[in-house]
């Protein structure tokens, strides 16, 4: 099913000049059976298009089909079923050294007895580019990675970072059409990783190349992509901006994915047009049908009001930053919530407080579906 933004992305195309190679997965499934005959469905019935000249997230669980998904972009897995087309041309079954990809693993895969030069210049060795036009290439890939003083150095003389951008530079100095990267950032410490995002994220606007990003992690996503595609189970959640994703999500697994610190999940039902918790605490009223629902409240979306729906106790309290969280108990019942409240508010444990909410998401216990 094509939502609104991946129609708005297919109108830019007609539109506008072209720019990158759009990648569009059409019903595509994939299916390893294992010695005993036990089949594992990774990917199922997966439909996507990631528009030319876009950096798209593939985010989700470790186990949800996103490497597979890559990998069978890349051509290394072959899907049970479906089509894979770069444009108008259907690469499914095409060779990963024809479909003109550039591909970025985890753990680099650098050749340890080669120099960074010689690592960035193997690909254009294998598809025998001139001597010249190779040592051309290779330091115009050297530069905009940003490690052209590093040329004649092994990869066990640089850091982490910075064998990543030698990876990065391997792989787009071939000149492909659809840059892959399967989480290229798990292997670096927090700054590392902040830094070498932003660098990605620049290499990408300045060459204009496709790409596509393989994380678990939801800040990596949220930060570098143009869109991110949320999956699970091999099945795609929801695809849009990575902001409209978090502050309209289709459903309570994206919800609960997307957040640190999580949002707050409760059992609750509707009766009557009032919705109230499993407790019998109402929180509101609300035009929908009887049924059992599971309520959502992020942590931002609190606020201490003194008519607010919701008498807590404060249990925990721990500052991030200028804000303070705050880890609160239900009056009452044994619910816990955490709010975040904006700075200058001083709250210690033990003390009462009413909690009053801007907003909240209202799913279906038996879908998942959000309904509010």
């Amino acid at each position: 099913m094509v939502n609104e933004v991946e129609k708005q992305n297919m109108e830019n195309v007609s539109n506008e000049k072209k720019v990158g190679v759009d990648v569009r997965l059409q019903n595509v499934t994939k299916i390893f059976t294992d010695k005993s005959g036990a089949e594992t469905r990774a990917v199922d019935n997966f439909s996507v298009l990631i528009p030319g000249g876009k950096l798209v997230g593939l985010l989700g669980p470790s186990g949800c089909g996103k490497s597979t998904t890559l990998y069978m972009i890349a051509g290394l897995l072959k899907p049970t079923a479906g089509q894979i087309f770069f444009d108008e041309e259907d690469v499914t079954v095409v060779p990963p050294e024809k479909r003109g990809i550039g591909l970025v693993f985890q753990n680099y895969a650098l050749y340890p007895h080669m120099t960074v030069r010689q690592n960035i210049m193997f690909p254009l060795e294998n598809l025998k580019y001139p001597k010249e036009e190779m040592e051309r290439l290779t330091y115009e890939m050297a530069a905009l990675v940003d490690i052209e003083n590093l040329l004649d150095r092994k990869p066990s003389q640089l850091s982490g970072g910075q064998q990543q951008r030698v990876a990065i530079a391997r792989a787009l100095v071939k000149k492909p059409r659809v840059l892959l990267l399967d989480e290229p950032l798990s292997n670096l410490d927090a700054r590392l990783r902040l830094q070498t995002r932003e660098e990605i994220k620049r290499i990408q606007k300045e060459t204009g190349i496709t790409t596509i990003f393989v994380t678990h992690d939801q800040e990596e996503a949220m930060s570098i992509s143009d869109e991110i595609v949320v999956m699970n189970f091999g099945v795609r959640q929801q695809m849009d901006l990575p902001q409209v994703v978090y502050d309209e999500p289709k459903n309570l697994f994206v919800a609960k994915f997307l957040g640190n610190p999580p949002i707050n999940v409760a059992e609750g039902y509707v009766k009557n047009k009032e919705l109230r918790l499993i407790s019998d605490l109402k929180l509101e009223d609300i035009d929908v049908e009887d049924q059992n629902v599971y309520v959502g409240i992020r942590p931002e979306f609190f606020e201490i009001t003194d008519d607010g729906a919701i008498s807590a106790t404060i249990e925990l309290v721990e500052h991030i930053g200028r804000d303070t969280m705050a880890l609160c108990i239900i009056d009452g019942y044994h619910e816990t919530v955490r709010a975040i409240i904006a700075e200058g508010r001083h709250l210690q444990p033990g003390q009462k407080i009413k909690l009053g909410y801007k907003r909240i998401f209202v799913f279906n216990k038996d879908t998942g579906e959000r309904i509010k």
